[in-house]
């Protein structure tokens, strides 16, 4: 088992190492086929390394055939297109935990995460390690692995890991409001319906990327579903609310809030599991992307 994971980890980590050299091939060859469009001169520091690419891929015709072999030629995949390749065709199965020693509040805070997410799982942290967490989710076929972190009593992190190869992303918690604190339906039951998902503000490429992994957390719903998960993105705090939803007439919806609330900020993005420490960073937020035109991510 440990021998397999290892192979296709180091099989998906060459893979990555080869997108880099297949984009900057693309990009190459679409620059060619615009200057050849517009009639100007190509410069031979663009054509360097695509002759003898040519050569060897299509029996010596050169550089230049090969332009015209693959000129209906897509921009290349990549592999983190393909870690949520299965999404839709089977339902995501979600572990949810807390850190060590959780405070009363942060443990009925991840009861009511399980009770927002269909098909996930609780279990108690005890004294189950980073390592241990991971090999659990990989031997049950979890897809993904939830872990809220807490400060003196408040929930204040939470961690998003994506099995079997990531990615991981990491979110502060702000304002962190539970059910029973929305006074209105406190005393409610949780309708465990796959619910339809709303999201607002995911505009770049790293706001597509983080959608994904929450969107990919859910079921796809039933068309008569009456609940509704929200995520909405402004100034890279993505606030999430928990709706129900009736249809009084073919004009007029009543809402209700279900809980719980809560805003939530990404920081950091590992390109793998969560108890893969040599992970690589995908994209972490610094102090000077906090200033200027920088200033939004998402």
């Amino acid at each position: 088992m440990l021998r397999r994971l290892s192979r296709e980890r180091r099989e998906y980590i060459y893979r990555k190492s080869q997108e880099s050299k297949e984009h900057e091939i693309f990009e190459r060859k679409q620059k060619i086929r615009q200057l050849l469009a517009e009639g100007k001169p190509v410069p031979r520091n663009l054509t360097e390394g695509l002759e003898q690419e040519g050569r060897s891929n299509f029996g010596g015709m050169g550089g230049a055939a090969a332009l015209r072999v693959d000129e209906g030629q897509t921009e290349p995949g990549s592999s983190i297109d393909s870690e949520y390749a299965r999404a839709g065709q089977y339902d995501p199965k979600v572990l949810i935990t807390t850190s060590r020693d959780p405070s009363s509040r942060l443990t009925q805070f991840a009861k009511e995460l399980r009770l927002c997410i269909p098909n996930s799982t609780r279990i108690n942290r005890g004294g189950y390690t980073v390592n241990e967490l991971g090999a659990a989710c990989r031997s049950n076929g979890m897809t993904d692995l939830l872990v809220v972190h807490e400060h003196r009593g408040v929930p204040d992190a939470l961690v998003l890991s994506h099995f079997p190869h990531g990615p991981t992303l990491l979110f502060t918690l702000n304002n962190v409001v539970l059910r029973h604190e929305v006074s209105a339906h406190a005393q409610s039951t949780v309708s465990e319906q796959y619910p339809h998902l709303i999201f607002e503000g995911f505009n770049s490429k790293l706001g597509t990327r983080v959608g994904d992994a929450l969107k990919y957390l859910f079921p796809v719903p039933k068309e008569d579903s009456k609940r509704v998960m929200t995520f909405s993105n402004e100034r890279d705090f993505i606030s999430f609310r928990h709706h129900v939803f009736l249809k009084t007439s073919h004009r007029e919806v009543q809402l209700a809030e279900v809980g719980p609330r809560f805003e939530m900020r990404p920081y950091e993005i590992r390109q793998g599991t969560l108890e893969q420490s040599e992970a690589d960073v995908e994209w972490v937020l610094r102090p000077f992307m906090n200033s200027g035109r920088k200033k939004n991510q998402l």
